[in-house]
């Protein structure tokens, strides 16, 4: 059955145009990002990344303590990911984003005070970004993109959101990074559900944790 599932790429040689929307504090955004990464390893795909701020969208909804705190946290992250788009363009953006999703998440580091400073390292960014995570005069436009992802798949959705050839949805919510030919079986499978005006929802309880391998 594996080798009979339909492939939708596009034998034009035409790269498939992917924007994934992210915070940089949420492992499920980490985990599609790394999803799509794996993707485009394989497939002419032009991926981009913008920012999507859980501490945004969740500014002013009643939460569990646990939850809330993470939200506060976040702030910092997403400000430093939305100041280097700002000032650096996109390609900065993806390599930070990467730098800090391997800290926070891979290497389970939570420390954001330290992890900014040497995922700006690693990216070849100003260190003095750093401080970008204390600076509400980035919010607007964190703000912003923020409001563009959820106008595309509606104020009650978050990150991860994904674009593909102007086809939005939300997620897919993953455990785990799916390789190889996996991987695409899920984009494709993830376009030719998103392309159907009539799809909504697709769901089911996760079972077990979080693998970032």
């Amino acid at each position: 059955m594996e080798g009979n599932f339909p492939s939708m790429e596009d034998n034009s040689g035409r790269a498939s145009a992917v924007t994934a929307y992210v915070d940089p504090s949420c492992p499920f955004a980490w985990i599609t990002s790394r999803w799509l990464v794996e993707v485009a390893r394989m497939r002419p795909v032009d991926l981009r990344f913008e920012v999507m701020s859980l501490a945004v969208i969740n500014e002013h909804r009643d939460l569990e303590p646990w939850y809330r705190e993470f939200n506060d946290r976040a702030w910092g992250p997403a400000r430093v990911c939305t100041a280097a788009h700002a000032e650096h363009g996109a390609t900065a953006l993806a390599s930070l984003y990467t730098a800090l999703g391997r800290r926070i998440h891979d290497e389970g580091d939570k420390d954001f005070d330290a992890v900014v400073p040497a995922a700006l390292a690693e990216a070849g960014l100003p260190a003095d970004l750093a401080g970008a995570a204390h600076r509400s005069d980035v919010d607007p436009r964190m703000r912003a993109s923020t409001a563009r992802a959820q106008q595309l798949v509606g104020e009650d959705l978050g990150t991860p959101t994904v674009v593909v050839d102007n086809v939005a949805f939300f997620g897919p919510v993953l455990t785990s990074i799916p390789r190889g030919e996996e991987a695409l079986r899920v984009f494709d499978g993830a376009r030719l559900l998103a392309a159907c005006g009539a799809f909504s929802e697709l769901k089911r309880v996760r079972a077990g944790g979080l693998s970032f391998a």
